[in-house]
């Protein structure tokens, strides 16, 4: 298993650990919390996941996928499974069980680590729901690609810089693309 899949899969195990109500649909908007307030700040992603607007907000694609097709990789299967339930809204959602296992920090940077802390502490008590809708709070990633393209569409990292951004731009366009190139 590569790096980036370690990193998700404890990322996962730490949301599932430390987080209430932490079923599919808020599994899904802390990890893009994750990975887009991390993009801002440093100019890369956590996961690497590529997120897609949804009606309930984003979604990591390739996980999304995973779930609804149930064909997750072995080393998911190994450190948790997920059932089928239904969420507070009675809609069918996806609780996901631990298999014992602590996550492993030492996977990630001390700045992913630190992002990771604090989306936790943020939504640690946030249901779904909530979640969805600060997802759909005007000018966010996902509004700006749900006005431009639709739903079902691909959300541009970029859409995450704002005037609170660290980098320049062109320092984080450069990490984006080594960082792509890097993970194949």
């Amino acid at each position: 298993m590569n790096i980036r899949e370690q990193k998700i899969v404890n990322a996962i195990i730490y949301f599932v650990k430390n987080t209430k109500y932490c079923k599919k649909t808020k599994l899904f908007k802390l990890l893009y919390y994750l990975d887009f307030i991390h993009f801002k700040r440093f100019g890369l992603s956590v996961t690497g996941y590529d997120y897609i607007t949804m009606p309930r907000g984003p979604v990591p694609q390739k996980l999304y996928k995973q779930f609804e097709l149930d064909n997750f990789p072995e080393e998911f299967k190994k450190n948790f499974t997920v059932q089928k339930v239904m969420d507070e809204e009675d809609k069918h959602s996806f609780q996901i069980l631990l298999k014992n296992k602590k996550p492993d920090l030492d996977w990630f940077t001390p700045n992913e680590l630190t992002v990771l802390k604090e989306v936790t502490e943020i939504f640690k008590d946030a249901l779904a729901k909530d979640m969805v809708e600060a997802t759909h709070f005007k000018n966010t990633p996902w509004d700006k690609t749900v006005k431009t393209k639709g739903v079902g569409k691909h959300i541009d990292y970029f859409l995450a810089l704002d005037e609170d951004t660290y980098l320049s731009r062109e320092e984080i366009e450069e990490r984006f693309k080594l960082q792509k190139q890097l993970s194949g």
